[in-house]
């Protein structure tokens, strides 16, 4: 009677162990496409659209910039074979000075015109706008929360150096595009790389999604995060914790520019705190944007962030 009821037990308790396994690589798998295999859909047209009534000066200016030929697009392979597309536009004089730019979270680059208008109208740099993968009109699957995305903006700096050739190049992101360029700055890069700007982006995937999981379903970040963090490992070949803008920060010796909103709920303020202190190498300012919430510091108030960014680039460059 009692080996029946021990191996029972034993049943019990290895089909219980089966079980909190299967949900928990169901809840991971979850949690990966419901955060990283959006699909995305894209019309130019209407995000030019949108973006305008967002910024109304934007449509007009992009519309006469591309029938002057001045705003073209241009499309690289990458090593994975996808077509990946990025706008650039020449200043109006010719200029030592180029700077990428790169958009946030399910965005592309038509969202960043604004910046794109900032440098090229008010700072006189020419500019290059990626799509980044599985985002706008370029190819792939699957969003890379900048980690990867550092690699294909590397192939983007080199691109852009082709176009313009110049002794001076910047990386300005927004959101996870202001990841993105934290991730990128602890890379080996060229020398004419000279200075990046992080606008809003978080301290690492793993802190950023460890939030969102709390918020948006109430669980804790063990075990779950930690599960779909090995299943993303696993499907494409980088985890949560690696894709850190903190540990790349600590490698960076160039100049950084950290922004941020006050009231950014999203991408917590607090964030810029740790980015900022991460940087411990070179020229490093911040600036907490007052009255703002995520990726809105320019809409709100342009002219300072204008001067803010050509304040940094006097005192960096």
């Amino acid at each position: 009677m009692k080996a029946k009821t021990g191996k029972a037990l034993v049943i019990s308790l290895v089909s219980a162990v089966v079980l909190v396994t299967a949900i928990l690589i169901g809840g991971g798998a979850y949690m990966v496409r419901y955060a990283l295999l959006l699909e995305l859909n894209y019309d130019q047209e209407e995000e030019i659209e949108r973006v305008g009534r967002k910024y109304e000066l934007l449509k007009p200016w992009i519309e006469d910039l591309t029938a002057a030929g001045i705003m073209k697009d241009t499309v690289i392979l990458t090593p994975s074979g996808e077509h990946h597309r990025a706008f650039y536009a020449a200043a109006d004089s010719t200029s030592g000075r180029t700077a990428v730019i790169v958009h946030g979270y399910t965005s592309n680059a038509l969202d960043m015109m604004m910046i794109g208008r900032m440098f090229r109208d008010s700072l006189g740099w020419n500019v290059l706008l990626p799509d980044l993968h599985a985002h706008g009109a370029s190819e792939g699957r699957g969003i890379q929360m900048g980690w990867k995305d550092r690699l294909d903006v590397e192939r983007w700096i080199g691109v852009a150096h082709d176009i313009f050739p110049c002794d001076t190049m910047l990386v300005h992101g927004i959101s996870m595009g202001g990841a993105t360029t934290m991730m990128l700055s602890g890379d080996e890069l060229p020398e004419y790389v000279r200075a990046f700007i992080d606008d809003c982006g978080y301290s690492s995937v793993w802190d950023q999604f460890k939030k969102e999981l709390k918020e948006d379903f109430g669980l804790p970040s063990f075990p779950l995060l930690n599960c779909a963090s090995l299943i993303c490992r696993i499907r494409f070949g980088w985890d949560f914790k690696t894709a850190s803008a903190v540990n790349q920060l600590a490698k960076c010796t160039k100049p950084v520019l950290f922004i941020h909103g006050d009231i950014d709920d999203y991408v917590l303020t607090e964030n810029v705190y740790k980015v900022y202190e991460a940087k411990t190498n070179g020229y490093k300012d911040m600036w907490i944007v007052p009255d703002t919430d995520h990726a809105n510091a320019y809409r709100n108030h342009p002219a300072e962030y204008t001067q803010k960014v050509r304040e940094f680039l006097k005192e960096a460059l």
